[in-house]
């Protein structure tokens, strides 16, 4: 008898990545991939194309598959199931404004820490909806259903779509969990929230589905799990136990654990969501992660290699030179406005090496502040397991060590969040209570330090550049002044 074959998918913003697994063990057997569309608005269309050319002659060989997406995304769908405009992302900032008016609303961070384990932020399904009913509210009137991108992909997966718009969409807890209108704590819809949101306008919302429970299946008969936001997944593919805590060092950052209890930080810098397993999956997020790196080299005029190889040259606190890594702003800390800065600069510490060794540990000290949100929120953390791009470099992995003083894990490289799509489909396929174990490979094992003064010297060391910039991580900087106001400027005093 031939072994059972599931399909993974990662919907992500770049790209539609698929793998192919043996469901008992979980081997790879083949993957593919196809490109998105670039912008922070897209047709889900594209996604669906995207993912008919990346799964084209896989899906059937297969007998289960599942979709893990990028999530907050805002499908907006009319009575037929066509889109009534392109869907905003996660990245789509448009709707800042909108996150502040809502949480003014309820009664401040507090009141929605407390109803949905999350303070709003742009990115959040909920603001987007509020964005589309005060500035397009002739498409937010058309509005019939609200879905997101792995929400859609499922219902076109099972045959949904213009030619079938009456088949039930489906989701599930982790990627409802970041919408902003789901509670995790209470496994259902805050239907007065969504109505907050988009003007009292209640479109339809998709079913949620358990973990393991089966959406539908393909017109041609491939079952179809439930699927899950990109978070869930990668944590599902990663098989998280318990005081794992996942750092992935992507262009962006994220820091997150599996928790048995739901979250509701009031501060907003860790999310409350749920995972793709029953539990929960308490997460912060940062702006800034292995693009300080490459942009680090370009400054430098290397290549990646060569930046590993300057920063290895030059010692631990790279001799006092510190780099505060906001080159796009930040998340977490909240500092929207605020720009990169190197401090530090003597004529000793103005050599590559010691540049490219701040441009690491700025990276990582960030990343450990994210970290301490979570501890604050009572997360254990035994290890943890370093992943995305940047996770590929010795020297990262080292370092982080120090910084973080806890044991650091490197997986080997791979789609996870397509993995754990894949696992999810074998679970949903099995019927059994647990999901399947797939054994996972380790790269690197880099044991915590045992003189914990390395890292807390370079922590306390970026620290004090924070402190002499802003007053503290957490003071803002003023907003920029914008190019035409001081061209004015200039204009007036000449």
């Amino acid at each position: 008898m031939c072994a059972a074959m599931v399909a993974g998918v990662d919907s992500s913003t770049q790209s539609c990545k698929v793998v192919v697994c043996d469901a008992d063990t979980g081997e790879i057997l083949h993957q593919a991939q196809a490109p998105h569309p670039d912008g922070t608005e897209v047709a889900p269309q594209a996604w669906w194309d995207a993912l008919c050319t990346a799964g084209d002659g896989l899906f059937d060989q297969v007998d289960a598959i599942a979709v893990a997406g990028q999530q907050h995304g805002m499908v907006a769908l009319d009575a037929e199931g066509n889109p009534v405009r392109d869907a905003l992302l996660w990245n789509d900032v448009r709707s800042a404004a909108a996150a502040d008016e809502l949480i003014l609303e309820l009664g401040g961070p507090q009141a929605w820490a407390e109803a949905v384990g999350s303070v709003p932020l742009a990115a959040f399904t909920v603001t987007k909806l509020r964005w589309l009913a005060d500035h397009e509210p002739q498409l937010a009137d058309r509005t019939a259903r609200v879905l997101l991108p792995h929400d859609y992909l499922t219902w076109r997966l099972r045959g949904g779509g213009p030619s079938n718009p009456a088949l039930e969409p489906t989701t599930d807890r982790g990627d409802a969990s970041g919408t902003g209108y789901w509670s995790p704590a209470d496994c259902e819809y805050r239907k007065d929230l969504l109505a907050l949101g988009f003007r009292g306008r209640t479109p339809e919302l998709p079913r949620v589905l358990a973990p393991a429970e089966v959406a539908g299946r393909t017109p041609g008969g491939v079952l179809v799990a439930a699927g899950t936001g990109d978070n869930a997944g990668a944590a599902l593919g990663l098989g998280l136990g318990e005081g794992d805590v996942v750092v992935s060092l992507g262009t962006s950052g994220t820091v997150f654990a599996r928790s048995t209890a739901p979250s509701a930080d009031a501060s907003g810098a860790v999310a409350g969501f749920a995972d793709a397993t029953g539990a929960f999956l308490p997460l912060v997020c940062t702006l800034n992660a292995a693009r300080v790196l490459e942009y680090a080299a370009a400054l430098l005029g290397v290549d990646l290699a060569t930046l590993e190889s300057l920063a290895a040259q030059a010692p631990p606190g790279a001799d006092g030179l510190v780099l505060l890594p906001y080159l796009s702003g930040e998340r977490t800390p909240n500092l929207p406005h605020a720009t990169g800065s190197l401090h530090g600069l003597r004529p000793e510490t103005m050599r590559p090496s010691h540049i490219a060794r701040a441009a690491f540990e700025g990276m990582l000290c960030n990343m450990a502040e994210a970290l301490d949100h979570l501890r604050s929120r009572g997360t254990g953390v035994r290890r943890i397991l370093l992943i995305g791009g940047a996770a590929r470099s010795t020297l990262v992995a080292e370092i982080a060590a120090q910084i973080f003083g806890v044991p650091v894990t490197v997986p080997q490289p791979n789609e996870y969040v397509a993995l754990g799509a894949a696992r999810q489909a074998a679970w949903a396929l099995s019927g059994a209570a647990e999901p399947p174990t797939w054994s996972a490979r380790t790269v690197a094992e880099i044991p915590a330090p045992d003189a914990r003064s390395i890292g807390t010297h370079i922590r306390a060391e970026y620290q004090r550049a924070q402190g002499d910039l802003y007053g503290g991580s957490s003071a803002a900087p003023p907003a920029p002044v914008p190019r035409r106001q001081r061209r004015r400027s200039h204009e007036r005093r000449t």
